[in-house]
């Protein structure tokens, strides 16, 4: 089963815009019906346009990114879809956070919401914003034949000017701009239309990142970097236990604090405001709070719950929702002439973007202005409805995000902002979480149980798979409808084994939900990243009882998909797989198909008998995303994957004790350093097939990888993440 908005098929741009702008006037064209107010378009000086693209009387083409630029590099690689149909010159061409406008810049894979994640991205804008280059460049074809008085089939374009060959004659586009109509009928195109790979002058180009520069001086402005004048601050204490509530509150001393404006209660916590943010976090540190009791989170403990979920996965008479079913998997269960089973465990991590949760907002009266290091407009549109603002009344400023990895995709943040600020009439506030909250108080990736099954033919090769998920659900809480829809099944908790291109002929795959009063979210790779943990070593445990190479298993189960078979063949030339390693090394690969890439890698390992400490030397790494719109920043992205990957494959989790996190900062939460980060080679393999994803690719692959790596050296199959030391030990 595909995720909800997957596969909705874009069949024009009659409701996407582009504004044609000149100093003191400007005209809007529009198609379908968008239109912009006459004061917009009569007003002088900057104004947000409800378009996609603005071209200037000066000649420059501002356009509109509609994503959340947080490293990934989309403030870069969509605009360039658009300057590629548009026909424009990048040297001529600047980029602007668009509006918070769904109708125009929404996503068609996020239901036309406009949210960042997900690896959906390239997939979701890619003929749309072709599409709106391909239209703005045939109006500005039709306005220069209607100037120069000849057929617009005479005419062609050239970077930035529409050229008539016959006389010799060129426009730019800022002239064109200066006289441009909007057309009575916007011209239409379908995909079939737009250019071909061949003829790509910008997409698959390496062209520079816009927003480095500003990120290497120092200029560039994230969430937390938003200033206001006469600004206040603020934090808040919340209920260490989710669910639960302040119920007497002892504000005295937090009052006596020099700075402090007023101490806010909340509904989940305690807010205290003040002139700095650290007036603010010493007055909260002053409160005094009881507490409620009773959550149904204060009974949860990470290790007891860990066994239940366990002992719940391999009891098959508890089949919880069939997610997929493909042929007869219990049937041929028990005809299998080699019968395997395997139990994996995931802990609970949390996000840790190095820019921590913040929100500035304003209110006057019944408006409110907000500037959010966010992954999702929209959802920030939907925290000052919830907070009692009217959709009209509500202006978003998307700023840079310091990472998001999922995190930004929540609002609690946006939340707090916006009531503490009504409790401060035309000032700004702005909420800053400390570490210790972002780790404590985030929206954990689920704790998971899984445990798969396998019935073998007499040749090793698999011929059913039983793949049982218990966890809490993502989807339930973040979006309910969408959750209700699927009938329960939770596509964001099980993703990467709803699909497998193995050629399993009967395969099966249960979720059990449980419910048990933790929150729990979106992290990189979300499901993928421990479902491709658990198939890819059973694979290789497969492969291994099989008594076969585990490239050549793997290439036997792939013989009907060649971008499989490619981008594993690749990473066994890139790793020289065949050859030997130094002693006391091994290498280990994984394979994985999410999010429509393929992608393959190979580990070098090796392992401190004594300590059980991993060391991982070398990474390799193969991936087909079909068209590679930047290819030099799609192997970054790999790498920066691997390396989250890593870190929570060695270290990383967040355990639970009655209901409360135990770790709250980088000291007993320790993430991938410097001097533990692998070299990692990156082939990324440009072909012609339509985008994948990218973002989130590089990491479903690494710690599988890494695992298989161990079996080969200690013998021992590793099936829980973070790995558990104490299994290596001599």
């Amino acid at each position: 089963m595909k995720p909800e908005f997957e596969g909705i098929v874009f069949q024009g741009i009659s409701r996407r815009a582009f504004l044609l702008s000149s100093g003191a006037a400007a005209v809007a064209v529009t198609f379908g019906g968008l239109s912009l107010s006459k004061k917009v378009l009569a007003q002088a000086g900057p104004y947000a346009p409800n378009g996609w693209v603005r071209v200037g009387t000066d000649n420059i083409v501002t356009i509109y990114a509609p994503a959340s630029e947080m490293g990934q590099g989309v403030m870069t690689a969509m605009p360039l879809l658009i300057a590629e149909e548009m026909d424009l010159d990048w040297n001529l061409c600047r980029v602007e956070q668009a509006p918070a406008d769904p109708k125009i810049f929404g996503n068609p894979l996020f239901g036309g919401g406009m949210l960042t994640g997900a690896s959906r991205t390239t997939r979701g804008y890619y003929e749309i914003m072709r599409l709106a280059g391909m239209q703005a460049r045939e109006i500005m074809l039709q306005n220069a034949g209607r100037k120069l008085d000849v057929p617009v089939s005479d005419l062609s374009t050239e970077p930035h000017y529409v050229v008539h060959k016959a006389s010799g004659r060129r426009m730019s586009y800022g002239e064109i701009a200066s006289f441009a109509q909007v057309p009575s009928s916007p011209p239409q195109f379908t995909r079939e239309r737009l250019k071909s790979p061949k003829q790509f002058r910008l997409i698959g180009k390496d062209i520079g990142r816009i927003d480095v520069p500003d990120k290497v001086s120092g200029r560039a402005k994230y969430g937390i970097d938003v200033r206001q004048p006469g600004m206040l601050y603020a934090t808040v204490l919340r209920a260490p236990v989710q669910g639960e509530k302040p119920e007497k509150i002892d504000d005295a001393a937090a009052k006596k604090v020099p700075g402090v404006r007023a101490v806010v209660p909340l509904p989940y916590g305690v807010g205290v405001v003040a002139d700095t943010y650290w007036a603010a976090r010493k007055g909260r540190n002053a409160l005094k709070v009881s507490w409620s009791s009773g959550a149904k989170a204060r009974a949860y403990s990470s290790d007891k719950a860990l066994a239940e979920f366990q002992a719940r996965a391999r009891n098959l008479s508890d089949t919880g929702l069939e997610f997929v079913k493909e042929g007869d998997p219990e049937g041929a269960l028990k005809k299998g002439r080699t019968f395997i089973q395997a139990e994996y465990s995931s802990q609970h991590v949390a996000q840790v973007p190095m820019e921590p949760m913040n929100c500035t907002a304003r209110v006057d009266g019944d408006k409110v202005e907000i500037w959010s290091p966010s992954q999702a407009a929209s959802l920030v549109a939907l925290a000052a409805t919830i907070t009692g603002f009217k959709p009209e009344n509500t202006a978003i400023n998307i700023t840079l995000l310091g990472g998001g990895f999922g995190r930004r995709v929540d609002f609690d943040y946006v939340i707090d902002a916006v009531l503490l600020a009504k409790n401060f009439q035309g000032s700004a506030v702005k909420v800053v979480w400390p570490r210790e909250d972002d780790v404590q108080f985030t929206k954990f990736r689920p704790l998971v149980a899984q445990h798969l099954s396998a019935a073998l033919d007499p040749q090793g090769n698999p011929i059913a798979l039983r793949h049982r998920i218990v966890g809490e659900s993502v989807y339930a809480r973040a979006n309910p409808p969408a959750f209700q829809k699927a009938g329960g099944r939770d596509i964001v908790l099980c993703e990467g084994a709803e699909h497998i291109t193995y050629g399993v002929p009967n395969r099966v795959l249960y979720y059990l939900r449980e419910q048990r009063g933790i929150d729990v979210g979106f992290w990189r790779g979300v499901g993928s990243g421990y479902t491709k943990f658990a198939i890819e070593t059973f694979i290789d445990e497969l492969a291994s009882i099989a008594r076969k190479d585990p490239v050549a298993y793997r290439l036997g189960l792939l013989k009907n998909s060649p971008r499989a078979r490619e981008v594993i063949e690749e990473v066994v030339r890139m790793s020289q797989w065949h050859s030997p390693r130094p002693r006391g090394r091994a290498l280990g690969i994984a394979y994985s198909d999410s999010w429509e890439t393929h992608c393959a890698q190979v580990a070098e390992v090796s392992v401190d008998r004594k300590t059980g400490a991993v060391r991982v030397h070398e990474v390799w790494c193969a991936v087909d995303c079909g068209v590679a719109l930047q290819p030099r920043n799609v192997a970054a992205q790999m790498e920066s994957a691997i390396m989250f990957g890593l870190s929570a494959a060695l270290a990383e989790q967040v355990t639970f004790k009655d209901g409360v996190p135990q770790q709250s900062n980088f000291h007993d939460y320790p993430v991938l350093r410097m001097d533990q980060a692998p070299l990692v080679h990156v082939k990324v393999m440009v072909t012609e097939n339509k985008p994948g994803g990218i973002g989130e690719v590089g990491l479903p692959p690494i710690a599988p990888a890494v695992a298989n790596a161990l079996a080969k050296l200690t013998g021992k199959r590793l099936r829980d993440l973070p790995f558990k030391k104490e299994m290596l030990k001599a």
